[in-house]
């Protein structure tokens, strides 16, 4: 316990850079991580908000506009966009709890078409998969996940054939998600 002037209790809590990763959403990862491309000039790559349409607003004061009813637009395409080595990145990032597999329904078929259509067009583009029980997150190349999904009649992507078809990206302090060491032996 750590005692303030103010006489309240606080339970110490000593984090190791482990521990403190458990708390971080593959969003949250994949932000600083980006961040640290764009300060070291790597790549420059950011989260697209995702559009919405406003239909309400609350107003309980000047400076405290509330936004109480909205629509999306359209459906988004995925979650992440940028450039990489004069090549453009899009990926879509998502998080499971399944210790054994990674529902398709969490991926829309047009989220795979408009990155398929990328791929296309010259760009890089990939799924990052973050498997929370294990705490292992992986890269899986649009390639793959398209085959799977055009030629399997299972709704969902096998734990054992992510870890077959992708590559686990390496966990550092500084950058979480370094998916660039990946897309390197892609170029």
């Amino acid at each position: 316990m750590i005692g303030y002037p103010t006489k309240k209790k606080v339970n110490q809590v000593i984090k190791t850079a482990e521990s403190a990763k458990r708390g971080m959403s593959l969003e949250e990862d994949i932000n600083q991580s980006n961040q640290v491309f764009l300060d070291r000039h790597l790549a420059n790559i950011h989260k697209k908000p995702t559009p919405i349409t406003i239909v309400k607003v609350d107003y309980p004061s000047r400076n405290k506009a509330k936004i109480t009813e909205a629509y999306f637009k359209i459906p988004s395409t995925t979650d992440y966009n940028g450039v990489y080595k004069g090549r453009a990145i899009d990926f879509e990032a998502k998080e499971t709890a399944n210790k054994t597999s990674f529902s398709l329904s969490n991926i829309h078929p047009h989220q795979i078409k408009h990155m398929e259509n990328v791929k296309e067009h010259g760009g890089l583009c990939f799924l990052i998969l973050r498997f929370t029980s294990f705490n292992e997150t992986y890269y899986l190349n649009i390639d793959k996940l398209s085959d799977f999904t055009n030629n399997q009649v299972r709704k969902s992507l096998p734990y054992a054939w992510i870890k077959l078809n992708g590559h686990l990206i390496p966990y550092n302090f500084l950058i979480p998600v370094n998916y660039l060491v990946i897309l390197d032996k892609y170029l």
